[in-house]
């Protein structure tokens, strides 16, 4: 089968462009394959400039010039207004081929920040979304972003997976929770206050001095503005047991989760199926996070961790507070997550799912 795919990949190294690498990874081998890289310059700024517009049209050149190659074809859809554009005009290019394109959403934001409130775009998106192939989602909290767009039976749920390399042992895990002094508490993502990273300092200076001094927080993930940078940076400057290992390369992420104990994002944004939580289940972490409607798919709180409150320090802090004095019970909850990733979060899942929903769409 020729399939192309119109994905980012790495770099940047984002859960995206992860995700994306993993499906190119499955198919290759077994299936011949083309790219159209959306992981250029400034495609995902949400301005519309002239250096975007450009980029576009190069992407679209090259869409145009690959889609009758192709058996079937796979791209990762955008959830921004100017995003989503470009999706029209790539589903417009494949306008005669729509049942072999398959779509892939990764976030959770565009039913409530694009459909809901842009009716318009929801009809247009529908007239295509209804024609294709499939629609492919992370989790089942998500179905409802299609509802009447699309037949039910188009719409596959194929949950996230981690990568290999960071799957660690049971024996491992027990090591590493035999030496919790400190407590390590490591939070991998972008660098915004909408992904709670600002929280989870303010909580950890909320803690009394001793509580503190037995917890260190690690912290990575790129800022997406000098503000942002500023405004992190200076609120842990001269804090002992708070480290920025700033933007990691896959070893060094690979050595943070396999050192911590604890995987935090306190996120307050509409996630979809934040592969991070993944990647710490892997790794042997207990999870503390928040309860968006993606993440609820892959965390139950008690099971997989604690739930915590969004926007809420002081949420945060109690969580904190009493996992620091109950090592067993978060030794348990490490080891029940990695059990789960390696039956639910292996990439070779991920990628199999993927591609039998590929085959099957081709046409004969």
């Amino acid at each position: 089968m020729k399939v192309l795919l119109i994905v980012p990949l790495p770099p940047p190294v984002t859960g995206h462009s992860l995700v994306s690498q993993a499906v190119l990874d499955g198919l290759r081998g077994a299936h011949e394959t083309e790219v159209v890289n959306l992981s250029v310059g400034s495609l995902n700024d949400g301005r519309i400039t002239a250096q975007r517009i450009v980029e576009v049209g190069k992407v679209l050149a090259a869409v145009w010039r690959k889609k009758g190659w192709a058996d079937a074809v796979y791209f990762t859809i955008s959830e921004s207004r100017a995003g989503n554009l470009k999706d029209l005009f790539i589903y417009l290019l494949c306008i005669g081929r729509l049942s072999r394109v398959f779509v892939h959403l990764h976030g959770g934001t565009i039913g409530r920040e694009l459909f809901d409130r842009r009716p318009l775009l929801r009809c247009i998106n529908g007239a295509f979304i209804k024609r294709l192939g499939g629609v492919i989602i992370s989790g089942p909290s998500h179905l409802d972003i299609f509802a009447g767009m699309i037949d039910p039976r188009r719409v596959h749920v194929v949950p996230n997976s981690a990568e290999d390399q960071l799957f660690v042992s049971e024996r491992d895990i027990v090591d590493k929770f035999a030496n919790t002094r400190p407590l390590r508490v490591l939070y991998i993502s972008s660098m915004t206050p909408q992904k709670g990273c600002l929280d989870l300092v303010e909580a950890w200076l909320g803690l009394g001095h001793q509580v503190r001094s037995r917890i260190q927080l690690d912290f990575a993930g790129k800022f997406d503005c000098d503000s942002d940078r500023a405004m992190f940076l200076g609120r842990i400057a001269g804090v002992e047991g708070v480290r920025y290992h700033g933007l990691v390369d896959s070893e060094h992420k690979r050595s943070l989760f396999a050192k911590a104990h604890v995987f935090c994002l306190p996120t307050r944004m509409f996630e979809g199926q934040p592969i991070s939580i993944l990647e710490a289940y892997a790794s042997g972490c207990v999870v503390f996070t928040t309860g968006q409607r993606g993440i609820r798919d892959v965390f139950s709180d008690g099971a997989n961790g604690f739930e915590v409150l969004e926007q809420s320090p002081a949420s945060i802090a109690a969580v904190l507070t009493s996992a620091a004095d109950d090592i067993d019970r978060l030794r348990q909850m490490a080891l029940a997550n990695r059990r789960t990733a390696g039956e639910r979060y292996r990439a070779t899942t991920f990628t199999t799912a993927l591609t039998r929903i590929l085959e099957a769409g081709k046409p004969a």
